[in-house]
């Protein structure tokens, strides 16, 4: 693995504002966090509120009765449901009808053969988070030069720009994700404990991002020593990490905390944990789904999650989509605020991130 193709630098601070928003550290409603991120070419985030359409333009776009596609790196997991279901949702409202959805499997090779099959059926419009930015850069090209308005979740391929090669890309801001998980951890443990990382080991932007504010803001609490780090490359991460972690709890049986890139990885952390009999290790993570929800409920192991924004990203996506289709000129790059949860906020914040009830599994596993 090279890091040495990922934009390392941080450019400042953009502000954007969400849908909804709760505080880090509280459920009650309030002004999101500024959005610490740039985008993968160093953009300055623009604003989901920013990316609205009149009456008439949505007429016209219903008129055209536009079709669209999905090309996910992976699915299954609770982060591409609810993206989905927000694409869905506003493509809907927008008469664009959605013909499909491809799973790569994390596997660039599969998503190349994915985005060559859906171009066979010319939608009008293709969503997807490329696997490989280099592997999977000729595809996406040649769907653009084939008149497909092209939106990206997170991720940008290669020698490809926005506005003239595609409309725009929609993110979290994966860089205060990690920054609200180290936060969080660090007043769960006082400031005092050694901790082990484990990330993403691939050319990826956006797991890399939180990788990066978490480590760097961890840095700043003297008394929290990084003892380990591991990645894991996928496609079994929660495998991986479990290996990972369990060979990580053999060398360093008295740490204290560990840190999963994502909560499919995390179950991993939690799987080894539990194994080595240790219902004291503090877990920290990034995105909200049931697999980390239902432990930070129940006040085992998890203590904080750095939560993205899934339904509300897809939602901004097919409005950005709509902007291809009318040649309105989109922002290069949208980026919506990090949500801190812990276990105070966790049944709102899973309402604030799936325009959705918590479900009954989360409600039951939660411990006042």
């Amino acid at each position: 693995m090279s890091w040495s193709r990922l934009r390392l630098g941080r450019s400042g601070l953009a502000l954007a504002v969400a849908v909804v928003a709760i505080t880090a550290t509280a459920a009650s409603a309030a002004s999101p966090p500024p959005v610490l991120s740039t985008g993968p070419h160093g953009e300055k985030a623009a604003s989901a509120n920013s990316v609205t359409l009149t009456s008439a333009e949505l007429a016209k776009v219903k008129a055209m009765h536009a079709t669209a596609a999905i090309a996910l790196h992976y699915g299954g997991n609770d982060w591409s449901t609810a993206q989905v279901a927000g694409l869905k949702h506003e493509f809907g409202l927008l008469g664009i009808n959605v013909i499909a959805v491809t799973d790569a499997n994390f596997v660039a090779a599969t998503q190349v053969s994915d985005i060559e099959t859906l171009m066979a059926r010319k939608p009008s419009i293709i969503v997807s988070i490329p696997v490989d930015p280099v592997a999977t850069a000729d595809a996406y090209k040649k769907a653009a030069a084939a008149g497909i308005k092209l939106v990206f979740m997170d991720n940008v391929p290669q020698g490809m720009k926005a506005g003239v090669d595609y409309i725009s890309d929609v993110s979290a801001d994966n860089y205060g994700n990690g920054v609200v998980s180290a936060q969080l951890l660090a007043k769960t443990l006082g400031g005092k404990g050694t901790i082990a990382l484990i990330y993403h080991e691939a050319n990826f932007f956006v797991t890399h991002e939180r990788y990066l504010g978490f480590k760097n803001t961890i840095k700043k609490y003297p008394g929290i020593k990084i003892v380990a780090e591991k990645g894991v490359p996928g496609p079994n991460f929660a495998a991986q990490a479990e290996t990972a972690a369990s060979a990580i709890l053999t060398k360093y049986p008295n740490l204290t905390a560990m840190w999963g890139v994502w909560d499919v990885p995390a179950t991993g952390i939690l799987s080894a944990a539990k194994a080595a009999g240790r219902s004291d290790l503090v877990v920290a993570t990034e995105d909200l789904g049931l697999d980390d929800a239902v432990p930070l409920a129940a006040k085992q192991n998890v203590c904080c999650i750095g939560a993205q924004r899934p339904f509300d990203q897809g939602v901004t996506e097919a409005k950005l989509a709509a902007y291809g289709l009318l040649g309105k000129k989109a922002p290069p790059y949208v980026a919506l605020p990090a949500l801190g949860v812990t276990h105070a906020n966790v049944l709102k914040a899973w309402t604030t991130v799936y325009h959705a009830p918590a479900p009954a599994q989360l409600k039951k596993a939660f411990k006042p």
